[in-house]
C-alpha cells in the first residue's frame, strides 16, 4: 500500500522549490499571494513555520498544544534564504515521520486533536502544495503537482471530499481555490485526520479511504494482522467504506476502524458503522475478529469503546446489532458490552419499516 510518508514532503517541496526560483529577484512583500490576505513573502514564513512545527510536534509527542515556539527568519533574509528555510523544514519533517513508529500520535486541533506520522507527512504536504499555488498565482508563476500526490492528499486527509474528474483541481476546490463543474464553491473547509478511540488493551484506528482501498483489494492497509491478514468481514466493509466515499456520502466518524493491541502494535479485526445515524439517531455496528484473537475478550472491549463514543454524541440514541440466532459467541459478547435482546414487536419494526434482514436477532442498547 502506498502510505504516505517523507518521500511525499520531499516530492511537495522540490516543486514548491522549483516553481518558485524564477521569481526569487521580486519584490515578494509587494505581491499578494493569490486569493490570501499574506504577500509572498509572509506565505514562504508561513510554509516553513508549519513544516517545522509539525516536526516538532512528532518528534516531541506533543499531545496537549503545539511545541511552544515560532519560526522567525533573519531580518536580512532574501527570498532565496527563505526557499533555503523551506527546504530545510521540509527535510526536518520528512525525517520525523520515517523514524517515527508506526503507533506514534501527536497534537493536531482539528478534529479529533491528534495525528499519526501518515497524517503529519499528509498535511505539510498540502501545506506546501497549497500554498505554492497560492504563491504561484500571484507571482504569475506556472505550477501543477503530480496527480499522484494530490490524490493521495485527499484519500488521506480528506476523506468527506468526494472524488473529482482529477485530483489536483479537485482539491484546489475542496480547499476554496477553484472550481469544479456540478458543485457549489467551497468557502469554508479543513481537512480531516483519522479518529482514534482507546478502548482496555487495544485502540480502535479509524480507517482511511486509501486504506480501505488497499484491503479491498486483499492487502494488509499498512497494519501488521495477527495471524497475517484480516478476517474477510474487515475487507467487505473497507469495500463499503470506498463506495461510500466514491459517492460523497462516507462521514468518516462513523466509518470503520482497525482494532490495533496496545502491547505489539498487531491489528485484531475490524469494526464500524454500517453507515451515519438515521432520521431517528439509530446506528448499526458490525464487528469481527481474525481466528487468533478470538474467545479473548477483544471484541466486548471494542465494542463497548465504540458503542459508548456513538452514544456520547448529540445524533445518536440508539445503537443496534444484528447477529444470527446460532452466534451464540457474537450474542455473549452483545451482553458483556451492556446490549439486549430486542422485543418481538421491535424486531418487527426493524424487519418491516427499517428493512432488517430475516434470520437474524435484533440488540439494543440506548443512551
Amino acid at each position: 500500500m502506498r502510505s504516505m510518508n517523507g518521500d511525499d514532503v520531499t516530492e511537495a517541496v522540490a516543486g514548491c522549490l522549483a516553481a518558485l526560483r524564477p521569481a526569487v529577484d521580486r519584490d515578494w512583500t509587494a505581491v499578494r499571494a493569490g486569493a490570501l490576505e499574506w504577500d509572498c513573502r509572509a506565505t514562504a514564513v508561513h510554509i516553513a513555520d508549519d513544516l517545522v512545527a509539525y516536526a516538532s510536534n512528532l518528534v516531541a509527542r506533543a499531545q496537549d498544544d503545539y511545541v511552544p515556539f515560532e519560526l522567525t527568519p533573519d531580518k536580512g533574509a532574501g527570498n532565496a534564504d527563505l526557499l533555503q528555510v523551506i527546504e530545510a523544514t521540509g527535510g526536518l519533517l520528512a525525517a520525523a515521520v520515517d523514524t517515527a513508529p508506526p503507533g506514534v500520535r501527536a497534537y493536531h486541533p482539528y478534529p479529533y486533536g491528534s495525528a499519526d506520522r501518515a497524517g503529519f507527512a499528509a498535511m505539510g504536504a498540502a501545506e506546501v502544495l497549497l500554498h505554492t499555488h497560492d504563491m504561484a498565482q500571484g507571482l504569475g508563476l506556472p505550477y501543477e503537482p503530480s496527480a499522484d500526490l494530490a490524490e493521495s492528499l485527499l484519500t488521506w486527509i480528506f476523506p468527506h471530499v468526494q472524488p473529482g474528474p482529477e485530483p489536483w483541481p479537485t482539491l484546489l476546490w475542496a480547499t476554496g481555490r477553484g472550481e469544479l463543474p456540478g458543485r457549489a464553491p467551497v468557502t469554508a473547509w479543513r481537512w480531516r485526520n483519522n479518529l482514534v478511540i482507546p478502548a482496555e488493551r487495544c485502540t480502535l484506528t479509524g480507517i482511511r479511504p486509501a486504506v480501505a482501498h488497499d484491503l479491498r483489494l486483499g492487502g494488509d492497509g499498512g497494519f501488521d494482522w495477527l495471524g497475517g491478514e484480516p478476517y474477510t468481514g474487515t475487507r467487505q466493509a473497507a469495500g463499503f467504506l470506498v463506495k461510500a466515499y466514491q459517492a460523497g456520502v462516507h462521514r468518516p466518524e462513523f466509518g470503520v476502524f482497525a482494532l490495533v493491541r496496545n502491547e505489539d502494535g498487531r491489528a485484531l479485526g475490524g469494526i464500524g458503522f454500517h453507515s451515519a445515524p438515521d432520521e431517528e439517531g439509530r446506528v448499526e455496528i458490525g464487528y469481527d475478529l481474525v481466528e487468533e484473537a478470538r474467545g479473548q475478550g477483544y471484541a466486548t472491549e471494542a465494542l463497548r469503546a465504540l458503542t459508548e463514543w456513538a452514544l456520547a454524541r448529540e445524533d445518536v440514541d440508539l445503537v443496534l446489532l444484528t447477529i444470527e440466532h446460532d452466534n451464540t459467541a457474537s450474542q455473549r459478547v452483545a451482553a458483556r458490552a451492556g446490549f439486549v435482546r430486542a422485543t418481538v414487536e421491535e424486531e418487527r419494526t426493524a424487519h418491516d419499516e427499517h428493512g432488517m434482514e430475516t434470520g437474524l436477532g435484533l440488540y439494543l442498547r440506548r443512551s
